[in-house]
């Protein structure tokens, strides 16, 4: 499995999964990276096979037609999103990119659509978890107890040692583990829901 990084304009991460022996790829979040994305992809001959938007945001969604016009890839978002989309997904879907399974994990609570991937180990997170952070809930569609479920309902349960990818350069990596974030990301401490509403919600 490929998985490559990418930041080259502002703090927003996307990224390319592929299969290096199919040379089918998926990019995630083009945001502002998307023209070397491209450069990236054709240099290497892979094909980007789908365009997987986390969630509606522009800064994230920047970039989906690039793909639709040199790859003729298909946007993928989850099933509610109001991201203009060819193949809607559910909480569960597992993605085929060539012997690669993406499986869609539905997280919502920093937006409605959000959604993070997990591959062989590896964990998209978009907006939902950062490297020492969290996503923020008081833009429209933010939801604390949405965003409680899913973090310590969905993404804590996984194991120790997969690896954190997340949508923005917010922490001191750029990227992390479960494990560690568990560990040390203040706003993952034991609290009630209710205690962890009260703490999105302070300024």
């Amino acid at each position: 499995m490929i998985l490559k990084q990418f930041r080259h304009r502002g703090d927003n991460f996307s990224y390319v999964v592929a299969d290096g022996k199919t040379e089918e790829a998926a990019v995630v979040d083009p945001s502002f990276n998307a023209d070397v994305i491209v450069r990236w992809l054709r240099e290497r001959k892979l094909k980007a096979k789908y365009v997987i938007c986390t969630h509606g945001h522009n800064d994230h969604t920047a970039g989906n037609d690039d793909f639709r016009r040199e790859f003729d890839a298909r946007v993928v978002a989850y099933r509610l999103s109001p991201v203009p989309k060819d193949l809607a997904v559910a909480d569960g879907d597992t993605l085929g990119v060539g012997e690669l399974g993406l499986r869609i994990i539905h997280t919502p609570g920093h937006t409605p659509d959000g959604i993070c991937l997990l591959v062989d180990g590896k964990l998209l997170t978009g907006d939902t978890l950062f490297v020492g952070e969290c996503g923020r809930t008081d833009l429209p569609g933010g939801n604390p107890v949405d965003l409680y479920h899913s973090l310590f309902e969905k993404l804590m349960t996984l194991s120790d040692d997969v690896e954190v990818y997340p949508g923005h350069d917010y922490g001191p990596k750029p990227c992390s583990t479960v494990g560690i974030e568990r560990r040390t990301n203040y706003t993952l401490e034991k609290r009630t829901l209710e205690e962890f509403v009260k703490f999105m919600k302070q300024p």
